[in-house]
């Protein structure tokens, strides 16, 4: 199963992407600084949410690709399609 999807389908998740990159760099920053654990934590945190939900929203747009593309279905067993959309969710869990 490809994932293949379109720019303006992923532009959300892209943009989840950048906001985590960005949380990152300045965790990095934080520590080299040595801010408060708290802080950093929470920082951290947050880049976590936003991988995580840079990842459903790739699946999903994925899943609904998988759904509509007729080829997919006739080319892919519907329950080994199943079993690899299920790791996918559960590589994020």
């Amino acid at each position: 199963m490809e994932l293949s999807m379109a720019a303006e389908e992923l532009k959300t998740a892209v943009n989840r992407l950048r906001r985590a990159q960005g949380q990152i760099a300045g965790v990095i920053k934080m520590i080299e600084e040595g801010r408060d654990c708290e802080d950093v934590v929470t920082q951290l945190a947050a880049a976590s949410r936003a991988l995580d939900r840079a990842g459903f929203a790739i699946i999903a747009t994925g899943l609904q690709h998988c759904l509509t593309d007729t080829d997919m279905a006739a080319s892919e067993d519907r329950e080994q399609m199943r079993a690899r959309l299920e790791k996918l969710f559960l590589s994020l869990a």
